[in-house]
C-alpha cells in the first residue's frame, strides 16, 4: 500500500507546506537521508496553543500539537520528495517541549508525533529512535516543535 493510500485510509489530508520563517531549507536530502527542519504545530499560519506545557497548555493539547507538527513535517517531506513513498523508514524523531518548571512528561507529549508516524508508516517503518527534550522557550511561543530524519529508499 502506498503512503498516499494509507493517509486516505486514515482520513488524513496533509496541510500545505509551511514557508520558511527564516534562513533555512525546510528539507534537505543528503545521501540516503532526508533531514527536516523543525516544524511547529501551525494550522493556516496560526498556532492552536501557545505557552508552556504544564502551565497554560495541557499535556493532551501538547500531544495533539505534536501530532499536528508531525503532519506538517510529512507535508514538508512530500514537497521535497514529490512523494512520501520514497521514505523507507523514520530514522530519528526529536520533539522539543516548552516545559513549565517541574514538568517531566515530555515523552508522553512526544507520543502524539510517534503514534501518527507509526499509524502512517506502520510499526516496522514508522518507529525510529527518539528524543523528547524539555526546553525553556520555542519559536512564536509554540508548546512543541518536531524535527525528523527519514531514511530514503535506494
Amino acid at each position: 500500500m502506498t503512503i498516499s493510500a494509507r493517509l486516505a485510509e486514515l482520513g488524513i489530508v496533509l496541510p500545505a507546506p509551511a514557508a520558511p520563517a527564516g534562513m533555512y531549507q525546510p528539507a534537505l536530502a543528503a545521501g540516503p537521508f532526508l533531514f527536516l527542519s523543525g516544524q511547529l504545530p501551525s494550522r493556516d499560519g496560526a498556532l492552536p496553543h501557545t505557552g508552556k506545557v504544564g502551565d497554560n497548555v495541557s499535556m493532551d493539547d501538547a500531544k495533539a500539537d505534536a501530532r499536528i507538527a508531525a503532519l506538517n513535517a510529512l507535508s514538508a517531506a512530500q514537497a521535497a520528495l514529490g512523494t512520501l513513498d520514497r521514505i523507507d523508514r523514520v530514522a530519528r524523531l526529536t520533539v522539543y517541549v516548552a516545559s513549565a518548571a517541574g514538568f517531566t512528561a515530555q515523552p508522553q507529549v512526544a507520543n502524539g508525533a510517534s503514534e501518527l508516524l507509526r499509524d502512517v508508516f506502520g510499526p516496522e517503518r514508522g518507529v525510529g529512535v527518539r528524543t523528547a527534550i524539555g526546553v525553556a522557550e520555542l519559536p512564536l511561543g509554540a508548546p512543541v516543535e518536531v524535527e525528523l530524519t527519514f531514511l530514503l529508499s535506494a
